[in-house]
């Protein structure tokens, strides 16, 4: 998932609100998520989430609601996201 995060004016701006929506998507979704791009960049950022399930209808169920959860966050806006089940 690729956001903005447009009240960011340092990378420590950034962290917080990554860190933020991080901890929300783990706690209410027990997945894993973490920043996979854009490190440098203040405004701009990669996250990364993985669920694993025996069933693929089920993964991608919990995949959608992650976005759908994470662009209703205040401080990020999603820009661009893709789904890949393995």
């Amino acid at each position: 998932m690729s956001f903005l995060i447009h009240g960011a004016r340092s990378l420590k701006d950034k962290r917080r609100v990554l860190k933020s929506l991080k901890t929300q998507v783990r706690n209410r979704f027990n997945c894993a998520i973490a920043e996979t791009g854009c490190h440098d960049m203040w405004q701009r950022a990669e996250l990364t989430a993985c669920v694993v399930s025996n069933e693929s209808r089920h993964a991608n169920e919990q995949l959608d609601e992650i976005v759908n959860f994470s662009e209703r966050h205040r401080e990020a806006e999603l820009v661009d996201y893709g789904i890949e089940l393995l």
